[in-house]
């Protein structure tokens, strides 16, 4: 089945004060990858090229190869105001695709090199189909930028299927110590009750274990793992792999909402958006100064791991 430009809500939550959290799992063109992702209010994780073998990402751009399907008239300025005359759209379609064709030659020609992917693929991503999972709360200002007529196509198609879902969607009411775990389901959880899993027999700190779970998946940028079964331990471990080598990106999908205290602590005028997070104005030894980033009104769990900023370098 041919790839689309799509996307799905795939956790909506709300908090006891109202702010509504988020996450998507879309599907785009890669080629709009860098302008998803100058979008710093919002928190994202997708398929890495470096990690995707060669020979995989050949067979998605044989099998599903992504071609443009607005052909814009070459004109002064970023957007193309009108598209070309069918005719000539057929023959741009037709050089598209012999470029991905040479792309392919080329990349069989490094991997018979002996060139790592993390060099090699990247002769094919123009020509595939990216997935991304994007969290957050402030979502005006990336509609009204994207789902716009001088947006790029591709990134308008998306954004206009993700303000639909958002327009339309019913979030899960949260209270204060619910957590917000992308791709996980209480079923998951059920795998550490046994003796095996925990042979001290001590209490299992539930929460602790869905958050893992959800970072694990976020990192993986998919429902599965690769063997096609869902394994919570294998999450666990790659959360905390993840953890000790400081990539900390998978840990922003998940959240709590704040509570009243926390509220009313960050209320106006002690908040701001600097352009990379959400500052606070108060004092510095404040002990939830630390609370902030880029979700407005809940507590990522990112920002709950001491020096998450840069973990390495703290040790």
């Amino acid at each position: 089945m041919k790839t689309e430009t799509s996307a799905k809500i795939i956790c909506d939550s709300v908090s006891p004060a109202g702010h509504r959290l988020t996450t998507f799992e879309c599907v785009f063109p890669r080629i709009i990858l860098a302008e998803v992702n100058t979008h710093k209010m919002l928190s994202k994780n997708s398929a890495s090229s470096r990690a995707i073998p060669v020979e995989k990402m050949i067979a998605r751009v044989l099998e599903d190869p992504y071609v443009p399907t607005h052909w814009g008239k070459n004109q002064r300025g970023m957007q193309a105001e009108h598209d070309v005359e069918e005719a000539e759209a057929l023959l741009a379609m037709l050089i598209w695709r012999k470029a991905s064709t040479n792309a392919i030659e080329s990349a069989k020609l490094l991997l018979e090199q002996g060139i790592h992917k993390q060099i090699t693929n990247r002769l094919l991503e123009p020509f595939n189909w990216h997935t991304a999972l994007v969290t957050g709360t402030e979502w005006s200002n990336y509609f009204n930028l994207r789902d716009n007529k001088d947006a790029h196509p591709d990134f308008r198609d998306l954004a206009h299927a993700m303000q639909e879902l958002y327009e339309k969607g019913e979030p899960i009411k949260r209270g204060y110590q619910d957590w917000h775990t992308p791709l996980t389901w209480d079923e998951d959880l059920d795998v550490f009750e046994s003796v095996e899993r925990n042979p001290s027999g001590k209490k299992i700190d539930w929460d602790a274990l869905r958050c893992k779970v959800s970072v694990g998946r976020c990192a993986r940028v998919s429902y599965l793992t690769h063997d096609g079964k869902r394994d919570p331990q294998a999450d666990v471990e790659l959360c905390e792999r993840l953890l000790a080598s400081g990539h900390m990106s998978p840990f922003e999908h998940v959240a709590r909402p704040m509570t009243e205290y926390e509220l009313d602590l960050f209320k106006q005028p002690k908040i701001y958006w600097d352009g990379v997070g959400w500052a606070y104005a108060g004092k510095e030894e404040d002990e939830y100064t630390h609370f902030l980033g880029n979700l407005n009104g809940f507590v990522q769990y990112r920002k709950m791991i001491p020096n998450e900023g840069d973990i390495l370098g703290a040790r």
